[in-house]
């Protein structure tokens, strides 16, 4: 991997939730689908934050929808995977399945 394209935990999972929901990708769907997935809930500032970061790697790319009467004429961010952050996250993907397949089973343990 290059030398700036590291993915932490929340960052590959909202990468690819952002993927898994398409053209739907904006702050309160993804924090929901994020809560559903990791079983607790993810509080949507968390969710705006690693977007932010993950805009300014790259990795993601937004705009903003119509203002909408039932958010207080406030438009939606939509968030979509950039071909850098595509690539990125198959990056990890390989770097990480590597790593898994050198851990000794749970019935080994570690000495």
């Amino acid at each position: 991997m290059g030398e700036h394209n590291y993915l932490g935990e929340f960052e590959m999972i909202l990468l690819l939730t952002i993927i898994r929901l398409g053209a739907d990708a904006y702050g309160v769907p993804l924090s929901r689908e994020l809560a559903l997935q990791r079983g607790r809930e993810i509080a949507v500032g968390s969710v705006y934050a690693a977007l932010d970061r993950l805009e300014t790697k790259g990795f993601v790319a937004s705009h903003l929808g119509e203002s909408t009467p039932e958010r207080g004429g406030r438009a939606k961010r939509y968030f979509r995977v950039t071909d850098q952050g595509l690539r990125t996250v198959h990056e990890t993907r390989k770097v990480l399945s590597t790593l898994w397949k050198s851990l000794p089973p749970l019935s080994e343990g570690l000495s």
